[in-house]
């Protein structure tokens, strides 16, 4: 697998931090232009993933390990920045919370797992699963998106490697091949950071055609610290035209920059 190819760098312990730098940064810049290849694959699993949202379904992530995290993060954020309930976006890693933050062993060796994990937030086929395994052959993943297929939801997945078990398993694969990482087979680097951005690319897309994003601000973002009411007032103050403290109090009577924007009267 390209995933578990070797380094092309030797005797990295001999190597000065300086030239360590260097080799990551080089093999950081291969990521982009391999998500740009893949392109066509993640728009069209945008494609059918949006009308079902629409229609109500949610988007759940599974993964394990440094995948799972990837899944908890880019899901964990989409309430504070889009203002989406906090089940429209689910992330589920192997081994539960507990693996968020240390490994759980073998978990990701369960193939029946992931879909009794998904079973307790009962599954329509109105929702979306996408399966993240750089290597695409996670049991976890794999046993989970087979079900889910099997059960009538909308299947994706994110690999780094080609004609996996998991992009085979699934209606929607996004493969992307980064290849090679600095250290061999460590692919919480180019492979986790790829995956980072796909998610990223998935969910703030998704959320743009929901149309929880006005011109390009976050109208619909959570108000949960003194930086966000700030951020807010200068949408307000941007878009009507008036001074900080017309718009601060317009925060506080409506609660979100849509509504403020949508009731205010000069």
């Amino acid at each position: 697998m390209t995933t578990e190819s070797a380094s092309l760098y030797q005797d990295l312990e001999k190597k000065s931090i300086a030239e360590l730098l260097t080799y990551i940064n080089q093999e950081d810049h291969t990521i982009p232009l391999a998500i740009q290849k893949s392109l066509p694959q993640i728009e069209a699993l945008i494609q059918a993933l949006v009308p079902r949202m629409r229609a109500g379904g949610r988007l759940f992530y599974i993964g394990a390990g440094t995948s799972g995290r990837l899944g908890i993060v880019d899901a964990s954020e989409c309430p504070p920045t889009f203002g989406v309930a906090h089940d429209r976006v689910i992330g589920l890693i192997a081994g539960g919370d507990t693996a968020i933050r240390r490994a759980v062993e073998f978990a990701e060796d369960n193939e029946e797992q992931a879909w009794k994990d998904l079973a307790l937030y009962l599954p329509t086929p109105l929702d979306t699963l996408i399966g993240i395994a750089a290597s695409g052959r996670t049991p976890y993943v794999i046993g989970g998106v087979r079900q889910a297929r099997e059960a009538g939801l909308l299947t994706g997945c994110i690999v780094c490697n080609t004609d996996s078990a998991l992009a085979q398993a699934v209606e929607y694969p996004i493969e992307i091949v980064v290849g090679a990482e600095v250290i061999t087979g460590s692919t919480r680097m180019k492979a986790g950071t790829a995956q980072k951005l796909v998610l990223n690319m998935i969910s703030t897309t998704t959320m743009i055609q929901l149309g929880h994003i006005k011109g390009n601000k976050m109208v619909d973002m959570q108000l949960s610290n003194h930086k966000l009411w700030q951020r807010g007032a200068k949408m307000l103050m941007d878009e009507l035209q008036i001074d900080e403290n017309t718009a601060r109090n317009l925060l506080k009577t409506y609660g979100s920059v849509r509504d403020a924007l949508k009731n205010y009267q000069s």
